[in-house]
């Protein structure tokens, strides 16, 4: 049985930590949050082209750092891909 990616934010032990219907997605690649996905439902345009820097613990910075993940210019509409750790 294959598991389906988990979303971030979710919590590693929570029941539905798999994409769910009506939602929408960016896949997560590279960096400390590499296979993930984060949830764009109702993010509008400009904020999906920007990207977002993302909460973890697994960052160059420890807990409370962030990973910067963007779509690439390429493929806006693809994964986000991973731009470095920011603290």
């Amino acid at each position: 049985m294959t598991q389906a990616p988990r979303v971030y934010g979710t919590e590693h032990d929570a029941p539905a930590t798999g994409p769910q219907p009506g939602h929408t997605y960016r896949e997560i690649v590279g960096g400390p949050l590499d296979g993930q996905l984060i949830e764009v439902t109702g993010w509008t345009e400009e904020e999906i082209t920007t990207g977002a820097q993302l909460i973890t613990s697994h960052s160059a910075y420890g807990p409370g750092g962030r990973a910067s993940y963007g779509p690439t210019f390429s493929r806006p509409d693809g994964p986000w891909v991973w731009e470095g750790d920011v603290p």
